[in-house]
């Protein structure tokens, strides 16, 4: 494991009484927190990637970049919009040290035995729903105070991004199987039942009225890595292709972001 763990987790604890120091509008605060969520989301797929790939290094500096974006995020967050999302916006800070706490641990365990036991990651998966579950909340919560509302097709287009995310993080566990037993991470839904979704929910955006040719254009490329990976996901139990599905997942969720992004220029 890259040495600058240990160091995201001492810079976090240094700073953290300068959460919400600085102003932020509160769609950039949206903006943030979710990109702080994607990526909390993707450090535990990437840690379920390096225990199942024995070690491979360029998980580990995986989980190291998924840390470092997370945290970034987190700090980059504005002042809250009301007393709510405050005592929020603390919760998720404490907790997202406790995270990465015990990631950074499970990560130097791995390297130094060989493997984990099943309970440590058991409770990382439940610490990793747990700042979902705070920052969704803040994440409404926010729009709530703020007296602002993200647009439709943003918002859309980024719980597709975070529902590509589940289903990566997802079928990572099922493949690494750590002790024997698989760690389910998308709330008791197969995953032939999220891919289902996905894909549902990939069409209603592609017939969007509202989509540009621009827009159009990069939903194509999407709906074009998606197919590619769509019945191995559908069919999860035939054959493991964990690389394969953590590759075209990471491609998505960028281009589901491009076209956030689009959205919201053409919305403001």
């Amino acid at each position: 494991m890259t040495s600058r763990l240990p160091a995201i987790l001492l810079a976090a604890l240094l700073t953290l009484p300068a959460f919400g120091s600085t102003q932020e509008a509160p769609a950039d605060n949206l903006l943030k927190l979710h990109q702080m969520r994607l990526a909390a989301q993707r450090s535990l797929g990437d840690f379920y990637m390096y225990n199942g790939m024995e070690g491979d290094q360029r998980y580990a500096r995986m989980i190291d970049e998924s840390l470092q974006t997370a945290d970034a995020r987190l700090k980059e967050l504005g002042a809250m919009p009301g007393d709510t999302t405050k005592a929020l916006h603390a919760q998720l800070a404490r907790e997202w040290q406790t995270y990465i706490s015990e990631l950074t641990g499970l990560v130097a365990g791995l390297k130094q035995n060989g493997y984990t036991d099943l309970q440590p990651v058991a409770d990382l998966t439940e610490r990793n729903r747990r700042l979902m579950e705070l920052s969704n909340e803040l994440y409404a919560r926010i729009q709530q105070e703020g007296a602002t509302q993200v647009p439709p097709l943003t918002q859309r287009s980024r719980d597709q991004s975070l529902l590509m995310q589940a289903i990566a993080v997802d079928y990572a566990s099922r493949s690494a199987s750590i002790g024997g037993s698989f760690i389910g991470t998308a709330g008791g839904k197969a995953l032939d039942e999220l891919a289902g979704e996905f894909s549902q929910q990939l069409t209603s955006l592609e017939q969007a009225p509202q989509n540009t040719p621009e827009i159009r254009q990069r939903l194509d490329g999407i709906s074009t890595k998606w197919r590619y990976i769509e019945s191995s996901l559908k069919n999860y139990n035939e054959k493991s292709v964990p690389f394969l599905i953590n590759k075209y997942s990471d491609r998505i969720i960028d281009g589901l972001e491009d076209v956030s992004a689009r959205y919201a220029a053409a919305q403001s």
